[in-house]
């Protein structure tokens, strides 16, 4: 026995085999009688074994009772306060609280570590109200907290989230002294930071100057973090190294993860090399590296990093597989998902929520089916988050369906995040109804649906009605202050073309946000209200918000639509001091701009500048150089995309078939048909109808039925390009023939449509149903004609030779005739050598429009026509007189 005693320190023994000697010796020596029990074992040194297992976690009940009634046969239980201590706290890292409050009270001579240890078992259990009532006791029992006593009880308070006491714990540790104590400070600086009061832990921290306990700054730098505040714990780890304070292992697992959050990738690996210098990583702080990688986009040095790790844990597998699902690789996120499990990894809610959202997209589908075996077979499929995840991702996949399942079979839903995600599922698939349905169930329900569920069933109305009554509950619940809500509302309002109230709602909200600008300023844009938009951007500026690239793109698109290429080159030059390059959107917006305004050398500029030249970009500079009469380098630059294997757009093709038909080049146009054919682009209606007017204007209305035909749904703009070819091409019955179709297709004409039809009555002669189309516009659709139709019919009745009939048609029309009606009067009594008529349509032209020179010569023309020479003289000196020249003629032939 003595052996034992002399080389119990040079052989180290487990605690639980310590125990059974104790155990065996114990009862072997109580059977022969060996011992009185008021002596120990002679092995047994209590200071020595307490001191030894002082930091050891795995204390179980059972050991602990065991040690417990070996020294109750011991003096020097009773008189040994260290001893009776370390049996407390043996009992409460057991977490046997109810044994070791017992044992408490039986200690005779209790100090305040007895009621130190107590406290921080009850935290340790996160029994928070325990540990603040066990402080009130300890105090009105007249003991003397020390630092740990303030700190623990500090951490009980953050548990109870009850600043209030905290702050009257603190005001007590000010006046004891204990408030430059590191470990009381970092105890207030956690309660504020869990409570959302970064300021005022920011304040605690800095009111001592120099602080060297690296606890504070660990607690700082964590606050910060948890509140989003990744910045300034960037900031405050800088200043912490500068007054050459060592970090420890929680100081960089806090770091890297503000790195990963703000995706700084820099700074991350400059972290990594630190530690890897300093070989301080531990399991938290290699599973904080794989995250920072992961969510930095290096999915290589992240996949590195978890290749190297000991031991890995479910948060580096979580950490890996979210890396891949936020790139994008599904397949590779699956892949080490099976891996995991191949493993027997531990596997979490957040761990399936990844890989569900891995699994949303619609190729994979089987994928996402044998999840939601697995998930149902391993019991998550109760966890309301995970539900979630999964409505969602079946949404993504367009399988409302299931995703519909999935919400029945969650059991007397009540949490209304659950139902705002099945209502933004219908709003994702365009089930405007279903979504409104849903929010009147949930209503039904007796449950009270959230900014989200009202923010997804405004994205899908296209009800002013509706609408209203939705603003109506906002007010009612509060929601409107929200400004993801006020932002849905004044969008609402701006699709359902109540521009005005739009305005309202977004002028009374208190905080914009660049989303909210850019939102109004592309609504003024779209409504025609473009000066308003600019109005919007400088407020937004004497403001003090600093516009981002969705708010420059979008005043962008407002100086293309009034073609101010001033403002736009502006809004280029406040884009370029303010260092944003011409990544989307803004390159794209800027080609588009200067395209519109006409300036095409800049457009290409930008347009070479651009690293990633989408189709916003290479239609927009197509389209361009089209308008712009630059036909040849249209279809250059098209060639150009089709060699570097972009994508192309409907946008695109219809703006180079329009450069082809104004080319007049229809075997480049075969080609391009031929593409379209190849890939399967002929069948889409814009394109479709833009290879019926290539046609038409090369003079093959064939091949222009033959491509009509090749549309899948013709919609009313193809309908109306077959009519006006055939118009165009003298074919008036077969163009009617046409329209009647599309009426009986249920296709609703406006009035394009219907000067198509008057245009094909014209050039048929066909009066009388020039008149009955006519009349039908307003009778039978509700369209109102405007100066465009009368012309035509006043072309009709021209032609017809019906010039008086004609006149009266223009004296009696509703509304002031414009010059065209007038010059389509006048180019008729050319037509029929009506000079007196022709002088009077003449006269009228001029007046509306002195600088039109067309209306000179026909006079002229008619006159010269029936010889009247001196007449033709006159014309010109009067056409001299009033500074009109002739425009010279020009032909592609």
């Amino acid at each position: 026995m003595n052996s034992l005693i002399i080389n119990q320190k040079a052989i180290p023994i487990s605690v639980s085999k310590f125990i059974a000697i104790i155990h065996n010796h114990y009862f072997s020596a109580k059977s022969s009688n060996s011992y009185g029990q008021k002596y120990p074992p002679p092995f047994l040194e209590p200071y020595q074994f307490f001191t030894k297992y002082k930091n050891s976690k795995h204390h179980t009940i059972k050991e602990t009772k065991i040690i417990h009634t070996h020294l109750l046969t011991t003096a020097l239980f009773n008189s040994d306060t260290f001893v009776a201590n370390s049996l407390l706290d043996w009992y409460c890292k057991a977490g046997a609280l109810l044994d070791a409050l017992k044992l408490f009270d039986t200690i005779p001579e209790r100090n305040v570590i007895s009621w130190n240890v107590m406290i921080s078992g009850f935290n340790r259990s996160l029994l928070f109200q325990d540990s603040w009532g066990f402080f009130c006791r300890m105090y009105f029992s007249g003991f003397e907290p020390n630092d740990i006593t303030y700190g623990s009880v500090l951490s009980a308070c953050a548990g109870l989230q009850a600043t209030n006491l905290g702050e009257q714990v603190y005001s007590v540790t000010i006046k004891n002294g204990f408030c430059f104590d590191g470990y009381v400070r970092a105890g207030m600086i956690d309660l504020f930071a869990k409570n959302s009061r970064l300021e005022d832990a920011l304040r605690v921290f800095d009111d001592v100057s120099s602080c060297e306990n690296v606890v504070c700054w660990n607690s700082i730098i964590s606050g910060a973090v948890k509140n989003g505040e990744n910045r300034i714990a960037l900031e405050i780890f800088n200043h912490m190294c500068r007054r050459f304070l060592v970090p420890n292992s929680f100081t960089f697992s806090s770091i890297l993860t503000a790195c990963a959050t703000l995706e700084e990738g820099e700074i991350g690996k400059g972290i990594h090399g630190w530690l890897i210098k300093c070989c301080a990583k531990d399991i938290f702080v290699e599973t904080a590296i794989v995250d920072m990688y992961a969510k930095c986009g290096e999915i290589g040095e992240a996949v590195k990093e978890f290749s190297r790790m000991d031991i890995r844990n479910v948060v580096s597998w979580t950490a890996i597989i979210s890396g891949f699902v936020k790139r994008g690789d599904s397949i590779s996120a699956i892949k080490f998902f099976k891996e995991m499990r191949k493993l027997n990894g531990e596997i979490n809610n957040f761990t399936v929520t990844s890989i569900i959202s891995a699994c949303a997209k619609p190729d994979l589908i089987k994928e996402a089916m044998q999840i939601h075996c697995w998930i149902l077979k391993n019991g998550f499929y109760t966890d309301p988050v995970v539900g979630a995840a999964l409505i969602n991702m079946y949404a993504k996949m367009h399988a409302i369906g299931l995703a519909e399942t999935v919400f029945r079979e969650m059991k007397d839903v009540k949490n209304p995040g659950i139902w705002a995600i099945m209502i933004s599922s219908f709003a994702q698939n365009q089930s405007s109804e279903r979504a409104i349905e849903m929010l009147l169930k949930m209503l039904q329900e007796g449950l009270r649906p959230d900014k989200f569920c009202v923010s997804s069933v405004l994205s899908v109305i296209d009800s002013l009605y509706l609408g209203k009554q939705i603003h109506g509950y906002t007010l009612k619940t509060g929601f409107v202050l929200d400004l993801s809500v006020s932002s849905s509302l004044f969008t609402m309002y701006s699709k359902c073309g109540s521009f005005r109230d739009s305005r309202k709602v977004f002028e009374q909200i208190p905080v914009k946000d660049n989303i909210s600008w850019a939102s109004m300023i592309s609504g003024c844009t779209e409504h025609g209200y473009a000066d308003q938009a600019f109005e919007l951007f400088r407020e937004m500026l004497s403001e003090g918000t600093r516009p981002d690239q969705t708010t420059l793109s979008a005043i962008l698109n407002a100086s293309s639509s009034i073609h101010s290429l001033r403002k736009g080159k502006e809004t280029h030059g406040y884009a370029y001091r303010a260092h944003m390059g011409t990544e989307a959107p803004l390159g794209p917006a800027l080609v588009t701009m200067y395209s519109k305004c006409g300036a095409l050398e800049s457009a290409r500029e930008v347009f070479d500048m651009l690293a990633v030249k989408d189709q916003v970009s290479s239609s927009s500079l197509v389209s361009g150089y089209a308008q712009n009469g630059l036909l040849e380098q249209a279809v250059e630059l098209f060639h150009e995309i089709l060699k570097s294997n972009f994508m192309i757009d409907s946008f695109t093709i219809s703006s180079v078939l329009g450069a082809i038909a104004l080319l007049n080049r229809l075997d480049i146009g075969i080609q391009l048909h031929s593409y379209l054919t190849k890939f399967g682009l002929y069948s889409d209606v814009s394109v479709g109808s833009s290879l019926v007017t290539m046609y038409s204007k090369c003079g093959s209305i064939e091949d222009g039925l033959a491509a009509f035909n090749q549309i899948d749904e013709p919609d009313l703009i193809s309908w109306t390009t077959m009519i006006d070819s055939y118009s165009q091409h003298g074919k008036g019955v077969e163009a009617l023939r046409i329209y009647e179709l599309m009426v009986k297709q249920g296709i609703r004409p406006d009035s394009v449509s219907f000067a198509g039809v008057l245009s094909a009555c014209s050039h048929a002669n066909l009066v009388e149903e020039g008149y009955l189309h006519f009349n039908s516009m307003t009778k039978d659709f509700g369209i109102e004609p405007n100066n465009r139709h009368y012309a035509c019919m006043v072309d009709l009745l021209g032609r017809a030779g019906k010039l008086k009939e004609a006149e009266k048609f223009i004296e009696s029309m509703p509304i002031a005739p414009d010059a065209l009606v007038w010059a389509t009067l006048l180019a008729a009594c050319k037509l029929h050598g009506d000079f007196e008529l022709g002088r009077r349509a003449a006269k009228k032209v001029i007046e509306l429009n002195p600088s039109d020179d067309g209306a000179y010569v026909l006079l002229s023309n008619i006159f010269a026509d029936a010889g009247q020479w001196e007449e033709v003289l006159q014309i010109r000196s009067s056409m001299t007189g009033a500074g009109v020249k002739k425009e010279v003629a020009w032909s592609l032939m």
